[in-house]
């Protein structure tokens, strides 16, 4: 018998889907750039939107619509050695290394920081018996899988909606001036819709969209449907709802950080100006709600987040150890990391990310339209290895400045960077790949005639 999952089923899979994604970069980024972006803030909401919500739908799409098993299934169409590279590299960057520490530390910061007295606030012992409580609620999520639909599609997530509708409502239904009034600040006044474009990298969802696709496929096998078609046909509507939801609410918290430039000027980072925000409109019991928010939204990534690595290293080394001991050792490594730091996390993930991205966007890509070329491994390897070159150069330009310094790298960046077509906007990765994607065509396609 073929089953096909009833509406409330596909809601209660999407709510999964959006609890596992909304998580604290999904809080803290939107609203500060459309603080920063005033004025601007519609193309720069944009840009968001694409890599934001556009991207990831494409990536659990991908996923369904080639019916791979997971990542390592989808990466390996450009060989197994790069399978492996590109897999381990992108769960660890949305794994242990940043994203599950940064679930922690942007918990202590705009939740429970602002609560703390002056002294308290100071050391670094709230932030690590924080995060040690912090993890072991989310390895004791993390360690019973089965329960993930159940834990955050129908607990974590309608708790964690409810108390950021009440920020976000008083919030916009108070706005202390027009957005016409509010400048736009740096890039955000002279390329807002790159600008925004590359802030939804931040989010790290179109990566972690890639990743939850494997706990996606086996909820809905779980509830009974087993035919490839009618899994990406699931996979694929779930995923439009919750991207759908996510589109909306970066709507509303955008414009509210847009709203607030009158009032708190340039707030640093997303989380002081959420704490701001919730002092300002709602008193000290709305840094007690934000608090709430914050951390309920960051707790349900991790666990989303700690599952999907683990099932994945689980499968990926089946010889190593299991499941439980790898959510286990994941969680003990997010708890060192997130010790340093909100800003140190988001300071060393940035460059990761810029080389990450280009390799995630031209992989979904390839695999939606892989039918058009028969998901030729020639065309997968030559858009690779051409989008490698502008994500290294990428990564190397967003280095910190003391580090390029050191390793002499400013002079020949500048000089690939002149005659790079859009590496000025962050994007020098897209004409090295439409250049691949060309040969990797004409390779195919003379192969056909051959043939």
């Amino acid at each position: 018998m073929n089953k096909k999952l009833s509406a409330r089923e596909i809601i209660s899979v999407a709510s999964m889907l959006f609890g596992m994604f909304f998580g604290a970069g999904n809080l803290i980024f939107p609203v500060y750039m459309g603080q920063l972006a005033g004025r601007n803030v519609w193309p720069a909401l944009i840009g968001f939107l694409i890599t934001g919500v556009g991207l990831p739908l494409m990536a659990v799409a991908a996923l369904g619509v080639s019916r791979s098993d997971g990542l390592y299934g989808l990466s390996a169409k450009v060989g197994r050695p790069y399978g492996y590279f590109f897999t381990c590299l992108l769960y660890l960057t949305i794994g242990p290394f940043f994203a599950i520490p940064r679930c922690a530390s942007v918990s202590y910061t705009v939740g429970l920081h602002p609560l703390l007295s002056e002294s308290a606030a100071v050391s670094r012992w709230p932030l690590f018996l924080f995060s040690l409580a912090f993890f072991i609620a989310a390895l004791l999520f993390s360690l019973y899988p089965g329960k993930i639909l159940t834990w955050i599609g129908k607990i974590l997530n309608p708790f964690f909606l409810l108390f950021l509708g009440i920020l976000i409502l008083v919030a916009l239904t108070h706005p202390a001036a027009a957005i016409a009034d509010a400048q736009a600040v740096g890039q955000y006044g002279t390329q807002p819709l790159a600008r925004g474009f590359l802030d939804g990298y931040n989010t790290m969802d179109t990566l972690a969209g890639l990743a939850f696709g494997i706990v996606v496929v086996q909820v809905i096998r779980g509830l009974g449907v087993t035919e490839p078609g009618a899994v990406a046909g699931a996979t694929v509507r779930s995923g439009t709802i919750s991207c759908a939801a996510m589109a909306v609410i970066y709507g509303f918290v955008t414009i509210a950080g847009a709203q607030s430039q009158v009032l708190f000027g340039d707030s640093g980072n997303g989380g002081t100006l959420l704490a701001q925000m919730a002092e300002h409109f709602l008193g000290k019991a709305g840094l007690v709600i934000l608090a709430v928010t914050v951390t309920l939204a960051c707790l349900k990534t991790a666990v989303g987040l700690i599952t999907s690595c683990g099932e994945a290293f689980a499968a990926m080394f089946p010889k190593g150890p299991g499941y439980r001991a790898w959510a286990v050792i994941f969680s003990l490594v997010s708890l060192l990391f997130a010790n340093l730091g909100l800003d140190t996390i988001i300071g060393y993930s940035v460059p990761v990310l810029m080389f990450l991205y280009p390799l995630a966007i031209t992989l979904i890509a390839l695999a939606i339209f892989g039918r058009l070329f028969a998901h030729d491994r020639a065309v997968y390897l030559s858009v690779t290895v051409c989008t490698l070159v502008g994500a290294v150069y990428d990564l190397l330009r967003s280095l910190p400045d003391g580090v390029r310094a050191a390793m002499r790298l400013d002079g020949a960046l500048e000089t690939v960077g002149s005659v790079l077509p859009l590496s000025g906007y962050g994007l020098g990765w897209v004409c090295p790949a439409a250049l691949g994607l060309v040969v990797g065509l004409c390779i195919h396609f003379v192969r056909r005639e051959k043939a």
